[in-house]
């Protein structure tokens, strides 16, 4: 089986008696084996979440539109939000960051070796530091400074770069800047960022040295989809490591990093795979 030969298709609705049958019950219908699938009935808010890859029937055209036509009165009589994507398809990802260079380095690693699917058809940053890295990648690098006084002109420059890019998925790779509520609301859903995580929270300048301060024993991160309450967003991802009294804060930063970066390829893995749906301002994630 190639990727080629495979879709997938992702559902929602009502928690209702015959919501699986009615997904596979087609599939089998129309010759598709389904190689991978995984469920969550929420029984509290009383719906329901399907996700199944399949692959298209071996002998025979395979006609995707009549297949969606014949499943659309089926996804219907469910009330079914339901969506169909080629698994070989690789999404169009534009990449926000600052100077911090680390998730950026791990992303276009993932993307050059091929472990992350996608292309990169723009990177853009406030500063011009990862210009380098960018051209060696050949991917275009946009250098944006933004001020108090320019922030608006700055971020519809940012809007038509993803716009003109054609882009699926927007990362915001240590963007060390806060977006517009304009730009929030424009990226809802659809743009993915990366935040440490310590307990208890540290906020303000210089974190993990206020986590050294107080003997933290955990660093982690945390993925989520941006929304207009800061760092606040639902969450797709989370990542810790535990450390000691002989972590000093160079090395709770160092340990910070690695988690961050794992965190965000695991996020946007599962993004670009259909597993994520937003559901009552949280996700449900399918075979994380």
């Amino acid at each position: 089986m190639t990727q080629q030969d495979t879709l997938i298709l992702t559902a929602s609705c009502n928690s209702r008696l015959g919501t699986v049958d009615a997904v596979t019950g087609y599939l089998r219908e129309q010759r598709c084996y389904v190689a991978d699938m995984q469920t969550f009935d929420d029984a509290r808010a009383g719906h329901f979440f399907i996700r199944a890859e399949f692959r298209k029937p071996d002998s025979g055209e395979f006609d995707e539109a009549a297949f969606r036509d014949g499943f659309a009165p089926r996804a219907d009589e469910f009330g079914m939000q339901w969506e169909l994507t080629e698994r070989s398809r690789k999404p169009n990802v534009v990449i926000m960051v600052s100077k911090f260079d680390h998730c950026l380095n791990d992303l276009l690693y993932r993307y050059r070796t091929g472990q992350l699917a996608i292309e990169i058809p723009a990177i853009i940053s406030n500063h011009p530091d990862l210009q380098r890295l960018a051209d060696w990648h050949h991917i275009p690098y946009y250098h944006l400074p933004v001020t108090a006084e320019t922030k608006a002109e700055q971020e519809a420059k940012i809007w038509q770069i993803v716009q003109e890019s054609q882009a699926d998925l927007v990362v915001l790779a240590r963007y060390m800047q806060v977006l517009s509520p304009q730009l929030c609301n424009q990226l809802a859903g659809w743009a993915i960022n990366i935040h440490h995580s310590l307990l208890p929270g540290f906020k303000g300048a210089q974190p993990y040295h206020q986590a050294y301060a107080k003997g933290v024993k955990l660093v982690g991160a945390t993925a989520h989809y941006i929304n207009n309450e800061l760092d606040e967003g639902p969450i797709i991802t989370q990542g810790i490591q535990t450390v000691d009294h002989s972590h000093y804060p160079e090395d709770l930063v160092a340990k910070g990093r690695d988690v961050e970066c794992i965190t965000l390829a695991k996020a946007i893995q599962y993004h670009i795979e259909k597993r994520v749906f937003m559901y009552q301002g949280k996700t449900v994630v399918l075979g994380s």
